[in-house]
């Protein structure tokens, strides 16, 4: 593949939670608020223990050892006992408490400054655009309607629809496939060296590290330019 310009590029992907949308922004308003409805203080250091928490059991459920649903009791009776407060009686109201969480969550859902932009410079250079997520098939696909994003994509493949996750090189395949691409002629962005960097290489992919949240940010149209560049990511 030619390499100097994106448009040499048939398709672009790109993960969407820390890459297209802002999950941890998001995530932490909603956790703060929950803290409240819990009755108890939302500290800095009860939302960084969230994220903790939240990394240990996604993980669990990315990995196939327990299910989507109790990844999320898992968390919830973990940040629960960091509380002191109650714990849930059943499944049934763990999940009803679990909810709780997830509406501030919804209510707080935002794309990046940068995505919509970016996508659709790609679209009007005929780039066609997919997603490549490791979250839960119904949430990833309402995630995107919400923040807008959803007319300027051509493909959403998640873990949970296609049965493989993300560092497999088979996920990336299948996105490109379904891209009517193969990998040599696309790229692919994400912010997990490991499972998206690492994985998109591993399948014959240029790809880009976006880092939104760090003391020097790389936006989208860096990650990109080091994705076309062919530079190593440091």
């Amino acid at each position: 593949m030619a390499r100097g310009d994106v448009a040499h590029w048939q398709a672009v992907g790109f993960d969407l939670d820390g890459t297209l949308f802002d999950h941890r922004g998001s995530a932490a308003i909603a956790v703060r608020q929950f803290t409240i409805d819990l009755g108890r203080e939302p500290t800095d250091r009860l939302v960084a223990v969230w994220f903790d928490i939240e990394a240990e059991h996604f993980e669990h459920w990315r990995t196939g050892s327990i299910s989507f649903g109790e990844q999320r009791r898992r968390r919830l009776r973990a940040f629960l006992h960091l509380l002191a407060a109650e714990q849930p009686s059943d499944v049934g109201h763990a999940d009803a408490l679990f909810e709780q969480y997830l509406a501030h969550y919804r209510r707080s859902w935002r794309a990046f400054p940068d995505a919509a932009p970016t996508l659709a410079a790609l679209r009007a250079r005929g780039v066609r655009i997919g997603v490549l997520t490791n979250g839960n098939h119904a949430q990833q696909l309402d995630k995107l309607e919400t923040i807008g994003l959803a007319p300027l994509i051509d493909a959403v493949c998640t873990s949970e629809e296609i049965g493989v996750t993300k560092p497999d090189p088979r996920a990336f395949k299948i996105l490109a496939s379904r891209l009517g691409s193969t990998p040599a002629n696309m790229a692919f962005v994400g912010d997990n060296l490991d499972q998206d960097i690492a994985g998109a290489r591993a399948a014959g992919m240029c790809a880009g590290l976006v880092q939104h949240d760090s003391k020097t940010p790389v936006k989208l149209d860096a990650a990109l330019r080091a994705a076309l560049d062919g530079r190593d990511v440091e």
